[in-house]
């Protein structure tokens, strides 16, 4: 029998020696059999080859590379991506990666090089990618603006200045028109390799998820009720055992010392959260690092602006522009964003700058 592939011809035959064929006469006769080549010939060596090399060349493509995606720089994430609570504030905008002085530096996603130059004395590389673009820093330049690149090209290497753990640290930002976005979800394509206990834990989020739910619709407008959270200036937003106050602390994750910006009020998921004092909601909304946020706005009182923040929140049921009262229910007690268990966080602001909450107390 003779199979066909594209540019190949190949015979096969068969071994065994007891196959027969019918004759005309109809009665068994041995069959006859014979190679029609003994050895390939030189085109099928070459198409083999050629195939071989195909082979190897797709398997050689880092997986992230053939998504459209890469890193830019190979190295540990030495910083994570947190964002600031409002357009203004500290915060760290994109995601530090270790590497060495002069290390190649690669396009993240294809793109076009809208900007390379010195910021502050430090060379920026930016990205354009169309809905989103991607800044490196400091990072010289190897192509020049205007140029078209593709995901994993070479377009600069890395420039020392950038304070970090290592000899050197790229500064890696990713923007949607003015909103910081977590450059690392861009190099995933949405998809993440979870545990085998991921499954157990999205159970047990929407259970306290439901029960949540349910709980807000049998409490209703009577959930704030009888709530006082202390006689100070702000309310304690929530029934809860402080686990962690304002100041410098061990971060949980980072495993490195930071500023806490605020007191973690520890709860079971579903313990409702009350408005510190009377006010405007200004933002609700969800990031990677804060999970469900709430921001409301307390005027000016004692000659300062005054804002309190709530972070990992199940969710809300409190809208933008919306006015809220003290001891109101504005939402529940979650595990969203970087958290490690079911707690509230709670910050205040004075003046655009965080303080102490229990000083308002």
């Amino acid at each position: 029998m003779t199979t066909h592939h594209p540019g190949v011809r190949v015979n096969i035959t068969s071994r065994s020696r007891s196959s027969t064929r019918t004759g005309p006469s109809g009665t068994p006769r041995r069959a006859s059999w014979r190679k029609r080549s003994r050895r390939p010939r030189r085109p099928v060596l070459l198409a083999l080859t050629l195939a071989l090399a195909a082979i190897t060349v797709v398997v050689g493509v880092p997986p992230a590379w053939a998504s459209g995606a890469v890193w830019p720089l190979r190295g540990a994430v030495v910083r994570g991506f947190d964002p600031p609570e409002v357009a203004w504030g500290a915060g760290h905008r994109g995601v530090d990666v270790a590497g060495a002085v002069g290390a190649a530096v690669r396009a993240p996603r294809d793109g076009v090089i809208s900007f390379a130059g010195a910021v502050a004395g430090r060379p920026v590389l930016v990205v354009d990618h169309g809905e989103t673009r991607t800044t490196l820093e400091p990072v010289t330049a190897a192509v020049a603006v205007g140029r078209r690149v593709s995901a994993g090209e070479v377009i600069g290497h890395l420039s020392a200045g950038h304070a970090c753990a290592a000899e050197a640290c790229l500064h890696w930002g990713l923007k949607r028109g003015e909103e910081y976005l977590d450059p690392l979800v861009s190099v995933s394509d949405g998809v993440r390799l979870l545990p085998d206990s991921a499954a157990g834990e999205v159970k047990k989020r929407a259970d306290q998820r439901r029960a949540a739910a349910a709980a807000l619709a049998a409490m209703g407008a009577l959930a704030g009720a009888g709530f006082e959270g202390g006689a100070g200036v702000l309310a304690v937003p929530t029934r809860g055992r402080i686990t962690s106050v304002f100041g410098p602390r061990f971060h949980p994750i980072f495993k490195e010392w930071r500023t806490h910006q605020g007191v973690d009020l520890s709860a079971p998921c579903g313990t409702p959260i009350h408005a510190a004092g009377d006010g405007t909601v200004i933002h609700v909304g969800f990031d990677s690092s804060g999970g469900w946020r709430l921001i409301i706005a307390h005027g000016t009182i004692g000659g300062v602006d005054l804002q309190s923040v709530y972070l990992h929140a199940q969710g809300y049921r409190v809208r933008v522009g919306e006015r809220v009262g003290r001891g109101q229910l504005v939402g529940t007690v979650g595990s969203t964003g970087w958290s490690t268990g079911c707690h509230l966080h709670f910050s205040t602001k004075a003046n655009g700058r965080h303080v102490d909450p229990q000083k308002w107390w």
